[in-house]
Formats: C-alpha cells, structure tokens, sequence
C-alpha cells in the first residue's frame, strides 16, 4: 500500500501570523492533528502540529500572542504519494514526528499521520462503522 491510498488529500494550510489559538480553532474544527504553513513571501512550507500547541502552552505562552510562524517545523521531511506506508512509518520513527506533508512536484497533495497508516493496516473497522452482519 501507499501513501497516495493512505493519505488525507484535505489540507489545512494556515499563514505564518496566525495565532495559535486560531490555528487550534482551525484545527479543531476540521478535526485535524496538524496544519500546512504557508510563508507566501518565501515560498516556504512548514508544519504546525497540535504537539507544538500544547508545549506553548504548557511553557505557559500566550496562544493570543504566538503565531504559527514561532512554533512551525520548517525543517521537515515531505513524503511523496509513491512511497509505500513502510517508508513512511521509517521517516516518522527516524524523525520522532507523527506527520509528513506529501508532495506531488512541489506541490503539497495531502499529508500522512501515523493514524492513516494504522488505519490502513488495521483490520479493525473505524468508530462509527458498524459491522454488517
């Protein structure tokens, strides 16, 4: 299987100067664990997670005050759609994260979560998916 099977093609993509209490707001509603940054001025991509918001959080920052641009993962590892789920779980453990953007030339397409990944492997059928006799 692949990260193009596995992968949530709807992506929340945030600015840099959103808050972080907005960013959660965001996040929450779409029922999300992470966000795409985009920095339009440079073009660059980098990841907000909710783990980034709980340690601001927990270091007592204001979320009224910190913006997404303080606490993004610019340094990120992207995946691409053909990458088996393997190679993804390698590059989270290798990494210590729990999210890679997926990129289709350049482009992001989607993002992968340790939760897709099980999701895919799992037998087990999803909350709210009642079996059918």
């Amino acid at each position: 299987m692949f990260v193009k099977d596995a992968m949530s093609t709807v992506v929340l993509t945030i600015g840099p100067a959103h808050t972080l209490r907005q960013a959660a707001q965001l996040m929450a509603a779409r029922r999300v664990g992470a966000a795409v940054v985009l920095d339009t001025d440079t073009s660059g991509l980098g990841i907000l997670t909710e783990r980034d918001i709980l340690n601001s959080l927990g270091a007592g920052e204001n979320p009224d005050r910190e913006t997404a641009q303080m606490h993004t993962t610019s340094d990120v590892v992207f995946a691409a759609p053909d990458w088996t789920l393997d190679d993804a779980a390698d590059a989270m453990v290798r990494g210590g994260f729990r999210h890679l953007i997926v990129l289709d030339d350049r482009e992001p397409v989607g993002i992968v979560s340790v939760r897709d990944i099980m999701r895919c492997r799992s037998t087990v059928p999803e909350r709210g998916n009642p079996i059918l006799a």
